[in-house]
């Protein structure tokens, strides 16, 4: 059995990358390694390497293009259609909204999350979207996931002395 990819590996992966980009290591039109290079580079599977992938184009900062992979956008590839630059993928607008309840006590801890499907209904998105935005939540440490009971806001660690 292999080990298990720590949670929200992808999101490391997806900084490391858009570092890589913005440094300047990674430019303009510059195709990406490979899937199978990425996972070997960072020692997770390819599936983990596609959820990274898969962040970067929702921001458009990365796309597919058949028979070369994925390429690094130009500038302008980045702000064609929402005017002020990349759009924030939904399950960060989702989860920003859900930080700011948890931040203004309107969830407090202990509080129960909205559901999966709740969240499908509120914003009209995949139950994947609504999925990702509660695991962001999650690999920040403000919500817990009870097997079965569902998700729950973290009660803060007591500092010891």
């Amino acid at each position: 059995m292999s080990p298990r990819t720590p949670w929200g590996a992808y999101h490391q992966i997806a900084d490391a990358l858009r570092s890589r980009v913005s440094s300047g290591e990674l430019a303009t039109g510059e195709a990406l390694p490979s899937e199978s290079a990425l996972g070997q580079e960072f020692c997770v599977s390819r599936t983990t390497v596609r959820r990274a992938l898969a962040e970067l184009e929702a921001e458009r900062l990365i796309k597919a293009l058949p028979g070369t992979g994925r390429v690094v956008c130009t500038e302008a590839e980045r702000k064609a259609t929402a005017g002020e630059g990349p759009p924030r993928a939904q399950y960060r607008r989702i989860a920003a909204e859900l930080r700011e309840r948890i931040d203004s006590g309107e969830l407090s801890p202990g509080a129960a999350l909205p559901s999966e499907a709740a969240l499908v209904r509120q914003y009209g998105v995949s139950r994947g979207t609504a999925r990702q935005a509660l695991s962001e939540l999650e690999g920040t440490g403000l919500v817990v996931a009870v097997h079965g009971k569902g998700r729950f806001v973290q009660r803060p660690e007591k500092p010891t002395s």
